[in-house]
């Protein structure tokens, strides 16, 4: 077990995860360096590598532990093996070391996000974990969106880079605590609370990755009635990730979210014109979501499952 991965090792998990995307999901963005090995809000992250008699790496896994409050009994597993090392054992032996540290740690849940391929389904099943949530995979070609919406009645929109502006955070973070209420399947997923000094962390974890945050927000009168927000990875070509998008709800019904979406399409085409598409995830039974990003023209271009292991 690893606290904190020196230069080499963070090349060594790096090359895993990278050989192993390759191979799985070809054309997917690799994440960076900055992004595995920057801290992640109100968590840590332990790391495994495996390494073989002649040197070569492996497999590597990371555990992160959530210590905020709601989620003290949560763990997410990533877990890569080199896809020439596959059905070796070395994939077995990495979990039962993170499945101890987890233990150690007293959490009662382990979640993974996995592809909708094999071998990570047929390895998760075999483990005892529990398909817990699907989640549809969405890609818009943003030179197909239709930019005339009309402006709801009642609402203006407020865009920023970055951290939330000082006389927005108390009205963001109290609409932000509104995604939870999202729908998360069967998973043990606790709760998240909000407030202006969370919401200033969450953008400054993102900065320290080197990544661009992007966010529009409908304001009603003083209130946040809701958001979108986009981050563009450090050195991406191509690609935005859709990141949370809510709509309070005492405002639902008033075209909120796709309207917010299609601002930011715009801000993106103006300001980041290398940025063609955006990639967005959601439950496959958030039908109302789901059928925003349709009209809007997202397309499914793939799946994945959260699976879950309860510990002992």
């Amino acid at each position: 077990m690893i606290d904190q991965l020196s230069a080499q090792q963070a090349e060594q998990w790096h090359s895993v995860l990278a050989a192993s995307l390759a191979h799985d999901l070809p054309g997917q963005p690799l994440p960076t360096l900055e992004q595995l090995t920057t801290p992640g809000l109100d968590s840590r992250r332990l790391f495994w590598l495996a390494d073989e008699p002649d040197g070569t790496v492996s497999g590597a896994a990371s555990l992160r532990l959530f210590d905020r409050r709601g989620q003290e009994h949560l763990a997410e597993l990533e877990l890569y093996v080199h896809p020439d090392w596959r059905r070796r054992g070395v994939g077995s032996r990495l979990l039962a070391q993170v499945v101890l540290a987890a233990q150690a740690e007293n959490r009662r849940s382990l979640v993974a996000g996995v592809g909708d391929i094999e071998p990570g389904t047929s390895f998760c099943a075999a483990r005892n974990f529990e398909r817990v949530l699907t989640l549809r995979h969405l890609l818009l070609d943003l030179s197909e969106v239709d930019l005339e919406v009309a402006d709801p009645a009642g609402y203006r929109l407020r865009s920023w880079a970055g951290t939330v502006p000082d006389e927005l955070a108390d009205a963001f973070a109290t609409a932000k605590n509104a995604m939870n209420d999202m729908p998360t399947g069967d998973m043990d997923y606790g709760t998240q609370q909000w407030d202006a000094e969370r919401v200033r962390a969450m953008a400054w974890v993102v900065a320290d990755r080197g990544d661009t945050l992007l966010t529009a927000a409908a304001l009603h009168g003083e209130v946040v009635a809701g958001f979108t927000e986009i981050v563009i990875r450090a050195g991406e070509q191509r690609r935005a990730l859709q990141y949370d998008t809510v709509v309070v709800p005492a405002h639902r019904g008033h075209g909120l979210g796709r309207w917010l979406k299609t601002a930011m399409v715009r801000q993106l085409r103006a300001e980041h014109p290398g940025i063609v598409e955006i990639e967005t995830d959601n439950a496959d039974d958030n039908t109302h979501m789901i059928a925003v990003n349709e009209r809007m023209g997202f397309r499914e271009h793939r799946r994945a499952h959260t699976y879950q292991l309860k510990i002992s």
